[in-house]
């Protein structure tokens, strides 16, 4: 065989190099979204590791017996279109876009945490106070909600009677000014 033959002729059907890719999109967007929302946002060492072999393994599921270049662009193409007609489909239909990607979770409510929910998305009140923080927040009464996306990143949302840490340090500073005016006059 030549060189040409080899880098440009499929060694499997060209429907076998579309089907296949499908097939392995299907099972991924199933497993991921059973592998709850973590998998997809608060990606650790582990996970990490996880997705890097997951793809390693279903890498022969999607090219078959074939190492051509235009058997991985196929398979590549489809993946990228069966990608675009899912996220469309999602977009247009929220019913299909609930199926896909699950809903949000809260986490906190009102400064309690909300241990089934954490124990359910496999989120240690640990790893929460660190998300917390990051975000600007050291004490739960601040907090009058925190979710878990269905993107798999936490929103936190700030009890509104509460002021900000600048506002704080703002209204601290107007105290001071105030005091020292009513020392001059």
């Amino acid at each position: 065989m030549s060189i040409a033959h080899d880098l440009w002729i499929p060694d499997i059907s060209i429907l076998e190099k579309i089907v296949r890719p499908i097939l392995v999109y299907g099972f991924l967007l199933i497993a991921l979204r059973l592998g709850g929302k973590r998998e997809l946002g608060q990606l650790t060492g582990f996970d990490l590791v996880v997705l890097l072999m997951l793809s390693n393994a279903v890498q022969n599921a999607i090219i078959g017996d074939d190492n051509s270049v235009s058997g991985g662009l196929i398979g590549a193409t489809t993946l990228l279109i069966t990608n675009y007609l899912v996220v469309r489909l999602a977009y247009r239909y929220p019913r299909i876009q609930q199926v896909v990607e699950g809903r949000s979770t809260p986490l906190l409510v009102d400064g309690q945490m909300i241990s089934k929910n954490l124990a359910k998305e496999l989120i240690s009140e640990k790893e929460l106070y660190t998300v917390l923080r990051r975000q600007g927040f050291e004490d739960l009464a601040e907090i009058r909600a925190a979710i878990l996306e269905t993107s798999g990143s936490i929103t936190v949302e700030r009890a509104t009677d509460l002021p900000t840490p600048v506002e704080a340090e703002l209204l601290h500073r107007l105290d001071r000014i105030e005091q020292r005016l009513q020392r001059l006059s």
